[in-house]
């Protein structure tokens, strides 16, 4: 998940706060110096790291705690609000009319996964209605252009190219030509890097000839402090609109690359957070501080299952939370999750099991999963429908057919009659959510 050893870090610190017998000042200053640590850790900027720890202080300790709320809980909504207010406190969305064309330019510097955002960037928005082209000026680069081809190949939006021309400019204005009546046309453009004269240059001349309505900078997010300085060269070539941030799925040093947004005050409107198209999602600043602090963000994971399209019926829905489920419908909800994401995703946005689950079990249960769809694949429909019929010989198939052991094969079916036993217990207890239907919001 999204800086998972600054989230981790940050959990523990609110951890000991919870366990500690006394909320006093002592408390507050350790509080304080875990925050700083893991921040400094993450390569966010010194003197933002100084600047977040004193104001998380002094309102720790000055601040008068409102009525009905315990101190410890009021340190945690101060610790909140204040790495919320440093990553932009309130989300800027990228706001694009139907009927009405938007050009937007992406850069940033070579390798900092542009191209990549660009084709992600066309998707999020081509699933929302709008019609979408792609333009590729990359004139250095070889197979730029047919990178970004196939990305585009992939959801079926077209792509404007011209792999011999060395003019990026005129490519450009070819490709608004081509794309007059879209309501979208994204134009990635060459890497660059702050110290070649000759790319800036180029920039600055595609800037002015096509006039984006907005210019889009993607940082890496694995190149810590850095970001900044790039940003800060590249911005003052072109203005910089937005931030993209990209590789948020696995970095230790994310801290210096969202901290670029206080280097040249653009607003960090999306980040991207895996390998595949539809890993990328808005930035809302207090939902990804909810993550990193272990609250959980049931609003995104909601918004993801509308995304994967995963449309479950209420009456298929009722019966698998009575425990009146098959295999196959196992099976569905395995390639419905598939969809949404990781399990380690999916998992970090539900409240308290952001960090519980250690990594090797996270990872173990992974592996689980992906056996599991392929032992339900190898069972005849009858076995699929009717679990109990599934003697010895038949489980000595299956796993042989699978290319699993009979003892996976066995995990798999005690898993099915647990999750069965599971749901009719809670059925009985009559949680409160049950009969309501699928939440819509």
């Amino acid at each position: 998940m999204v800086l998972d050893s600054l989230g981790s870090s940050l959990n523990d610190a609110l951890r000991k706060v919870f366990r500690a017998p006394v909320m006093d000042e002592k408390t507050v200053k350790e509080l304080v110096r875990d925050i700083q640590r893991a921040l400094l850790q993450a390569d966010v900027n010194v003197k933002l790291v100084l600047e977040v720890s004193k104001n998380i202080e002094e309102r720790a300790l000055k601040e008068k705690v409102p009525p009905g709320v315990s101190r410890r809980e009021h340190v945690v909504k101060v610790v909140y609000e204040e790495i919320t207010r440093f990553l932009g406190e309130k989300p800027v969305p990228l706001k694009i009319e139907p009927g009405k064309r938007k050009v937007l330019m992406m850069v940033g510097i070579q390798g900092s996964g542009k191209t990549t955002a660009t084709g992600k960037l066309a998707k999020y928005f081509q699933k929302r209605g709008l019609k979408t082209g792609l333009v590729c000026t990359d004139t250095y680069r070889p197979g730029a252009y047919n990178q970004l081809e196939q990305l585009a190949a992939r959801v079926k939006i077209p792509v404007y190219g011209e792999p011999k021309e060395k003019n990026s400019v005129k490519i450009a204005l070819r490709g608004l030509k081509q794309f007059k009546d879209y309501e979208l046309v994204i134009i990635d453009t060459a890497g660059r890097h702050k110290e070649e004269a000759g790319l800036i240059k180029e920039m600055k001349q595609l800037e002015k000839a096509i006039k984006p309505d907005e210019s889009i900078l993607v940082i890496d997010g694995t190149i810590g402090q850095q970001a900044a300085l790039q940003a800060k060269a590249l911005h003052e070539a072109t203005p910089i609109g937005s931030i993209i941030v990209s590789k948020l799925d696995g970095s230790a040093r994310g801290g210096g690359a969202l901290s670029a947004v206080a280097a040249i005050g653009a607003p960090i409107k999306f980040i991207s957070t895996g390998e595949k198209l539809e890993d990328i999602e808005p930035f809302v600043p207090s939902r990804f501080v909810g993550r990193l602090l272990g609250m959980g963000d049931l609003q995104s994971l909601v918004e993801k299952v509308r995304d994967a399209e995963v449309n479950v019926p209420e009456k298929k829905a009722r019966a698998f939370m009575s425990g009146k489920f098959t295999l196959t419908d196992m099976y569905e909800q395995f390639e419905s999750m598939k969809k949404v994401g990781p399990l380690r995703h999916i998992l970090k946005m539900i409240p308290g099991m952001s960090y519980n689950i250690p990594d090797d079990q996270m990872n173990m249960a992974e592996d689980a999963l992906k056996k599991w769809r392929v032992i339900i694949q190898s069972m005849t429909p009858k076995e699929r429908e009717k679990p109990k019929i599934i003697s010895s010989s038949r489980v000595r198939r299956v796993a042989h057919g699978s290319g699993t052991t009979e003892k996976e094969v066995k995990q798999l079916l005690t898993q099915y009659n647990q999750m069965k036993k599971m749901m009719k217990t809670f059925r009985r207890k009559k949680m409160p959510f049950f009969g309501k239907g699928l939440p819509t919001a």
